[in-house]
């Protein structure tokens, strides 16, 4: 058989006679896998969609507003402006429907639409008189339709079509709500405060300089940043949320690699024993690793692509880019993320594991422990449950420091996650006046909200993986400690909570660790998000995150140490 051949039979062999380590770790590849799939669709939806408004309602490169005509005039024949549409007169008004009651932001038109600025229709026809256009995000979030009735400035006015543009930014990230109506109309609703002139200019790219030199004029790449804010901010949650699933993937691997080895033991003894060098068995254990990287990439691809849509959703009053797709420069990095972070959790373990003596190997698991005299005189007054927690966790002190690691990084995000709610609703309670639609969320901190929401529950999955493994992976280690322990008297109820008590000190050292870094994660992300305002840190949940993370453990190690402390004693005892 060649060495390839044999590679994969032993690998393949392994994953079936360990099907439950197999399918916790997919799980936790595939959540990292599939968070950095939809953030890579992200990435490539952010720009498209001002783009491609832009080219379908021939959008301007700076839209001029003033309170006067004479400084448009002039501004018309500026250097570098080629072409203009309007003035078209604006003004603000009440507006009524359905019981709803908003201001509105109201532009008189021409019913021929010019070179410049030409909204596209998506329902209805354009201005005509005694009927207005309402932009799509503004009519959504009101409700509107077609052929309805609304009242502007106490004047009755037929909806006549639903329309988008690039001259203005969607509703709320712009307010008051944009509508069109003729210009004979507007003077109905009272006498215009504004006129509102687009302007193209020979050098598009250069319009924000020349909104610069120009006071009022707003260019297209600035109105574009606010139209796409929600995509940036998506975005940025996706990597932050990327990046701190896969340290916990790192630490899902390392200790899952960890608690094989000790189970394993004999079996690298024998391996070697029959000719394997320890290079074989490193790679042997590599291979079965990323097997099941290369799956949970597969399982991240078509779980990321289906999520994409969900979670990328730009702003109702633009014309979306399509379906975000994956392409096969993304699919090669996901799959490089997911083995490149399986070799980094497996190599060190593996190598380790593989270069143990063969005749040690084959002798048994059992290790004589070190020997502190400040932890023997410490947990000798303890409690025998506590006495053998402490002792448990500093038999192991790389698996117990994992464990705080990872679940200090857990708790940071949850933290993050806890304070990004409360800002997130603080802005929507904020943002009720007589701008915004009564009872309707903003859908950009809605969008952003469930970005976290899922991030969330990703994180927590994989933390509840690690949890799982790490406790399963130290009661393993500890069959011996625990047997001889029970046969000198103690109960399995001593037992099994000592066992407990070992994932419970790294837990306090981790809740308490989490909090401060969590604030810190969150502080980052809004400044470079350039989020505006002071944060408002909810405090008196943030007590809550310690006990609570102590009960969430307590509860996900239950299961594997009752498992292992049920084993009758002379089994434990005479076990190879």
């Amino acid at each position: 058989m060649g060495v390839l051949g044999l590679v994969a039979r032993l690998a393949l062999r392994d994953l079936r006679r360990r099907r439950t380590e197999a399918v916790l770790l997919l799980v936790a590849i595939a959540a990292t896998t599939t968070t950095l799939t939809v953030g890579l669709a992200v990435r490539g939806v952010t720009e498209r969609p001002w783009d491609r408004t832009r080219a379908a309602t021939a959008g301007p490169d700076a839209v001029a507003t003033s309170g006067r005509t004479a400084p448009l005039a002039a501004l018309a024949h500026a250097p570098g402006v080629t072409g203009t549409a309007g003035p078209y007169p604006a003004l603000s008004t009440d507006l009524r429907v359905r019981g709803v009651r908003v201001q509105a932001s109201v532009q008189g038109r021409d019913a021929a639409e010019g070179a410049v600025d030409r909204p596209q229709i998506t329902g209805g026809t354009w201005v005509r008189r005694g009927g207005a256009v309402f932009e799509r995000a503004f009519a959504r979030a009101l409700g509107v339709r077609p052929g309805e009735e609304v009242v502007l400035a106490g004047h009755r006015f037929r909806v006549a079509g639903i329309a988008i543009t690039s001259a203005h930014v969607p509703y709320p990230s712009s307010t008051p709500g944009l509508i069109w109506t003729t210009r004979a109309d507007l003077p109905r609703l009272g006498r215009p405060t504004s006129q509102v002139m687009p302007l193209r200019l020979a050098d598009p790219a250069a319009a924000p300089s020349f909104a610069a030199a120009h006071p009022g004029v707003r260019s297209w790449q600035d109105m574009g940043t606010y139209a796409t804010a929600e995509l940036r901010l998506v975005n940025g949650a996706l990597l932050t949320g990327t990046w701190a699933l896969a340290l916990l993937a790192v630490a899902c691997v390392a200790v899952l690699v960890g608690g094989r080895l000790a189970d394993q033991t004999r079996r690298v003894g024998l391996l070697k024993a029959v000719g394997a060098t320890p290079r074989f068995v490193a790679v042997v254990l590599l291979a079965e690793h990323v097997a099941l990287a290369l799956a949970a990439t597969a399982c991240g691809l078509v779980a990321g692509w289906a999520l994409a849509p969900w979670l990328v959703r730009p702003s109702s009053g633009l014309l979306a880019a399509g379906r975000p797709s994956v392409s096969l420069a993304s699919a090669l990095l996901v799959a490089l993320v997911a083995v490149g972070v399986v070799c980094a959790a497996t190599l060190f373990p593996a190598v380790r594991g593989a270069r143990t003596s063969t005749v040690r190997a084959l002798s048994g698991p059992a290790r004589p422990p070190r020997r502190s005299p400040a932890l023997i005189a410490l947990s000798a007054s303890l409690p025998v449950p506590f006495l053998l927690g402490v002792r448990l966790a500093a038999r192991r002190p790389r698996r117990s420091a994992l464990a705080m690691v990872s679940l200090a990084i857990t708790v940071a995000m949850v933290v993050a996650a806890i304070a990004m709610h409360g800002d997130l609703t603080r802005k929507d309670a904020t943002a009720s006046g007589p701008d915004f639609v009564p009872g309707v969320r903003n859908p950009v901190t809605e969008q952003l909200g469930q970005v976290v929401f899922v991030l969330t529950v990703a994180l927590l999955i994989l933390a509840a993986v690690n949890a799982v493994l790490i406790a399963w992976s130290t009661s393993l280690d500890a069959r011996r400690l625990t047997g001889l322990a029970r046969a000198l008297g103690a109960t399995p109820r001593q037992v099994t909570a000592g066992l407990s008590a070992a994932q419970l000190l790294p837990a306090t050292g981790a809740a308490v660790l989490g909090i401060p870094l969590g604030l810190l994660v969150y502080a980052a992300a809004r400044a470079a998000g350039g989020a505006s305002g002071t944060a408002v840190t909810p405090y008196g949940e943030l007590p809550a995150v310690i006990p609570g993370t102590l009960l969430v453990v307590a509860l996900l190690t239950a299961l594997p140490i009752r498992a292992v402390c049920r084993r009758p004693i002379v089994e434990v005892l005479s076990a190879d």
